[in-house]
């Protein structure tokens, strides 16, 4: 395998995964009380702790998109 298929495979990974991290942030910003009347009705839950669950799965999935998305097709990109 080549980089320039790694670099591909890199910058998809990287839009698909960037665009569900946008989309969860939309949501969240623009519809908190819709996404928690959803989520109580499956984990019931007060609402100061859905705060801290649904923030912290945002932050752990951030650093997880840019530890396994971005910085490997940057560092693709710049050696190639």
């Amino acid at each position: 395998m080549d980089t320039g298929t790694l670099t591909d495979f890199f910058m998809w990974c990287t839009i698909i995964n960037g665009s569900i991290y946008i989309l969860w942030v939309m949501f969240l910003v623009f519809t908190p009380d819709l996404v928690y009347r959803i989520q109580s009705k499956f984990f019931p839950m007060p609402r100061e702790t859905y705060n801290v669950v649904i923030y912290s799965f945002l932050g752990a999935f951030k650093l997880l998109f840019m530890f396994f998305n971005v910085v490997p097709y940057v560092s693709l990109l710049i050696i190639g």
